[in-house]
């Protein structure tokens, strides 16, 4: 099972256009199905967060928000920015920290996980954990956050439970519950609002 992902992973979904994913975020998408996804990021993190949005959107057919490229936030950081963050978190339906080692060190992906964590916590907020290309899981800033919130893995073929039987291939929101992963479908986990 792969927990932590690496810079780089979601190239091949890149072929998103970051303006799409700063519309509004409507009831129009619930009416017609699709679930949204506020995605927090460190700003410096936007080739792989373009990867990401690609992948999600592509894949689970979600419609992403990010908030760095809003046109109606203000030109300052101010007050105002956190009342938007927040509106558009309360707005989606789910809520995942794209959790760099930048993100992790972030005072403003901090404020919206805790954020994120009183308005969506539990079956709603999960952890997209990606580490430096090539770099060890030991060398991984978010590895205590893994422990307290849930996270997006990937399984592999020939992946096992403990009890011997197969798991699908797929990727996944593992549950930390006291040191065991405990997996709902990615697909699913996107359906339950």
């Amino acid at each position: 099972m792969k927990h932590i992902f690496e810079q780089g992973d979601f190239n091949d979904y890149m072929d998103i256009r970051l303006d799409e994913a700063v519309k509004p975020v409507t009831e129009f998408y619930a009416k017609v199905g699709r679930t949204t996804v506020f995605i927090s990021h460190k700003h410096d993190d936007l080739k792989d967060l373009m990867g990401l949005i690609g992948f999600l959107e592509n894949k689970y057919h979600v419609k992403a928000y990010i908030d760095s490229r809003d046109p109606l936030m203000p030109n300052n950081t101010s007050g105002k920015t956190a009342l938007r963050i927040k509106e558009k978190i309360t707005q989606c339906n789910k809520f995942i920290l794209l959790t760099t080692n930048g993100a992790v060190e972030s005072k403003w992906c901090n404020w919206e996980l805790g954020f994120g964590d009183a308005k969506k916590f539990q079956d709603n907020i999960a952890l997209f954990p990606m580490k430096p290309k090539g770099g060890s899981d030991s060398l991984y800033k978010g590895n205590e956050y893994m422990s307290i919130y849930p996270y997006i893995v990937k399984q592999e073929y020939g992946d096992r439970y403990k009890n011997g039987s197969s798991v699908a291939a797929g990727y996944y929101v593992c549950t930390n519950e006291d040191g065991n992963c405990t997996l709902l479908p990615l697909e699913d986990w996107f359906s339950r609002r």
